[in-house]
């Protein structure tokens, strides 16, 4: 899988006001399989972090290394960046154009030179990715409700097979079946082509879900960073910061202080219980 690394990355707006606010503060990581959560408050500086990933803003200070290489190392080359880090910003539904679902969908790809019958299966194959059976295809993206629009600009980013992909909150107002199809389509997606994947949200239990590994950010710093058991059994730490945990962890804790003890690294209801049946077998 491809990786992308932050090396002792800053970033400040408003640099030379007495407004500036800086954003993301001498944060070093590395992110290099699997699917990676991001998650902090509001302000916690997720999304100025993710827009530097594909070049969309430039670190005052510190390096971004694709691959091991520098993104900023010819500035010219800048474009060619944002084909291998595919980014989807929140409701990107907003940003959709063409005529058709089909033509949105093969804006990326025809960009990037691919023709013919190749593009034809670069759609099919995005599409399916998506959640976006054929018959939506020659439809216009703006007869569809706002979950299709959704899978229709998700598409239209994995269409360009990028070596990351990074989403900031992809299921963002969608009911619990729509957020499902998209992240379970995510999911599917890095499994199959090897896709290092980074999602920001809000939800603990969809990053409990479906996710590998958990950045936690808070006051522009990364607080924690590991796998999800690791990160969720830090929920004194989490709590403190003012984020939640997924109800299953809360549960587990409070049983805990019945004298129920099945582990503090309880996130996801199936773990749960594989842990009560083996304390009970016991």
């Amino acid at each position: 899988m491809a990786s992308i690394e932050l090396k002792n990355v800053s970033y400040t707006y408003n640099k030379s006001l007495p407004s500036k606010i800086t954003a993301v503060d001498d944060v070093s990581l590395k992110i290099d399989s699997g699917i990676t959560g991001l998650i902090g408050h509001t302000g916690s500086g997720k999304s100025t972090l993710v827009q530097m990933l594909n070049g969309l803003i430039k670190p005052d200070q510190g390096e971004i290394l694709l691959n091991g290489n520098n993104i900023w190392a010819d500035p010219k080359k800048i474009r060619d960046i944002r084909f291998k880090v595919g980014l989807v910003m929140q409701y990107p539904e907003y940003q959709l154009f063409a005529d058709t679902v089909e033509d949105d969908i093969a804006f990326g790809p025809k960009n990037m030179g691919i023709e013919g019958e190749k593009l034809n299966e670069t759609v099919e194959s995005a599409a399916f990715f998506a959640g976006i059976s054929k018959e939506i295809l020659k439809k216009s993206p703006f007869e569809l409700s706002g979950g299709q629009k959704r899978r229709v600009a998700l598409a239209g980013i994995i269409a360009m097979s990028p070596e990351i992909l990074v989403l900031d909150e992809p299921a963002a107002g969608l009911d619990p079946a729509g957020r499902r199809d998209i992240l379970g389509g995510i999911k599917v997606f890095s499994k199959i082509k090897n896709t290092t994947v980074i999602i920001v949200s809000h939800s603990m239990e969809d990053m409990a879900m479906y996710c590998d590994d958990i950045i936690v950010m808070a006051k522009s710093k990364v607080i924690a960073y590991g796998t999800c058991s690791e990160v969720f059994s830090q929920h004194e730490l989490l709590t403190s910061t003012g984020l939640d945990v997924p109800q299953i962890t809360r549960i587990a804790a409070a049983l805990k202080k019945n004298g129920i003890d099945i582990g503090d690294d309880i996130y996801t209801v199936d773990y749960a219980v594989d842990k009560l049946i083996e304390k009970y077998k016991k």
